[in-house]
């Protein structure tokens, strides 16, 4: 299982978050600021099962438009392996 951080600009945000969540993917949306995108931001947390990875990643680059500007991308997208996950 991996965690996916996605860290989207605020106006991008909910587009993103609804094209997942079409899709099947548990989204958890945090308030964030900071350097990566240096302003108000939006970061994503999607648990996806190894296999749903590369679908998951696909949907957040089809709602986010790319940037010809590599010192200011419009998402930063980190994957994280994940132990265990557990709802309660």
């Amino acid at each position: 299982m991996k965690m996916i951080l996605a860290i989207v600009d605020d106006t991008q945000s909910e587009w993103v978050s609804r094209a997942l969540l079409d899709e099947d993917f548990r989204v958890t949306q945090l308030a964030s600021t900071g350097g990566f995108l240096r302003g108000g931001s939006t970061t994503l947390m999607v648990g996806a099962e190894d296999e749903l990875v590369e679908k998951a990643l696909q949907i957040v680059r089809q709602q986010v438009p790319s940037s010809d500007d590599v010192d200011k991308p419009n998402a930063t997208l980190f994957v994280l392996n994940v132990k265990g996950f557990k709802r309660v």
